[in-house]
């Protein structure tokens, strides 16, 4: 399959789609995937996507999905055979993409090197975050494309045409939409726009179940994703920040437009929030990473024991993909409403 730069085409038509159940957290069974262009994709496909356009005359055939959260929304169309590599973890697979995903080569549990990528002799490359693209990364779009290799970046990272961690500040709110149009345009790229149509029908309905009954009538909330030294807590426009206004929680540092803005503890306990959301990475890349880490620290520092949430033992536990744009969001709404029913009284 070969890319070139080329103008914008809509896919307006493609994101009017009728929709039919299915899970976020099951892969879409279907038969297998067209690779002759006979399905319901007009090729060539024209993608204007955060700021780069790109052909894509057939589905592509081997793909390198540069993040979890990608990879994930891949194996859920049904692409697992399309992978040729995948990177960048913070959590293990999904249970029921599993199977799946189990014959996809971990090429990094972060991010690889150019050369490795291009070991796997790659046709495409998806990014949830566009620091793959960005200097220090794995390698620019451009550079990508010098090799006849098309790439995606996830519309969750893209404001105004430029990729948050990419170097970015994002001037408006994410919305879900931004998702759902990732998940539409990767169903339209490979040729399986019903079984996008399908997950995403999946994710609204369970979406609607997890916060039907859910109101914290403006609990105070802070995001904990990693880093006991300079914690990263979520600003009030990222995919946290719209986990916490999905069920009226009031996000004490929803006035920094950063996703993870770096802040410190002295910061967290003037705020004094009555429930952390801690991430449960299994990784270690920063202190504090796992969750056992984080709760040892919290219960054991001076300055944290005095914070309103950790007096009262008040954690809510997701999964480092629950905080990002990911499919995962439902499954942590479905967490969080799991949470209220045990302790509502508590708050």
């Amino acid at each position: 399959m070969q890319q070139r730069a080329a103008i914008t085409l809509a896919l307006a038509s493609l994101l009017a789609i009728g929709l039919s159940g299915c899970g976020a957290s099951e892969a879409v069974e279907t038969s297998p995937t067209s690779t002759s262009g006979q399905g319901s994709t007009t090729y060539p496909l024209t993608i204007d996507n955060c700021g780069t356009q790109t052909v894509v005359t057939a589905p592509p055939q081997r793909v390198v999905s540069l993040d979890q959260d990608s990879t994930e929304i891949l194996l859920s169309l049904g692409l697992a055979d399309h992978l040729v590599g995948t990177a960048s973890w913070t959590d293990p697979v999904l249970d029921s993409l599993a199977a799946a995903n189990s014959g996809v080569p971990r090429l990094s549990d972060n991010a690889p090197s150019y050369e490795v990528v291009l070991g796997t002799d790659p046709d495409f490359v998806t990014a949830s975050f566009g620091r793959h693209f960005a200097q220090g990364g794995v390698a620019s779009r451009e550079r990508f494309a010098e090799t006849g290799i098309g790439s995606y970046l996830s519309p969750t990272d893209c404001d105004n045409g430029i990729s948050i961690n990419g170097g970015g500040t994002r001037t408006h709110a994410l919305t879900i939409d931004a998702l759902y149009e990732e998940i539409t345009e990767l169903g339209a790229i490979f040729d399986v726009p019903d079984r996008a149509a399908t997950l995403i029908d999946g994710l609204k309905t369970r979406a609607a179940a997890a916060t039907e009954g859910v109101d914290f009538a403006g609990a105070t909330v802070a995001f904990w994703f990693a880093d006991t030294k300079t914690p990263y807590m979520a600003g009030g426009l990222s995919a946290a920040g719209l986990l916490a206004k999905t069920v009226d929680l009031d996000n004490v540092f929803s006035s920094s437009p950063e996703d993870w803005p770096a802040t410190t503890w002295e910061a967290v306990a003037d705020r004094d929030p009555h429930v952390l959301v801690l991430g449960d990475l299994q990784r270690d890349r920063f202190p504090g990473d796992r969750l056992d880490d984080k709760i040892s620290f919290l219960e054991s520092d001076p300055l944290t024991q005095t914070i309103d949430a950790v007096r009262n033992k008040r954690y809510i536990v997701l999964h480092g993909a629950e905080l990002n744009p990911s499919i995962r969001f439902v499954d942590g709404l479905e967490k969080i409403q799991s949470w209220l029913r045990e302790h509502k009284d508590e708050l």
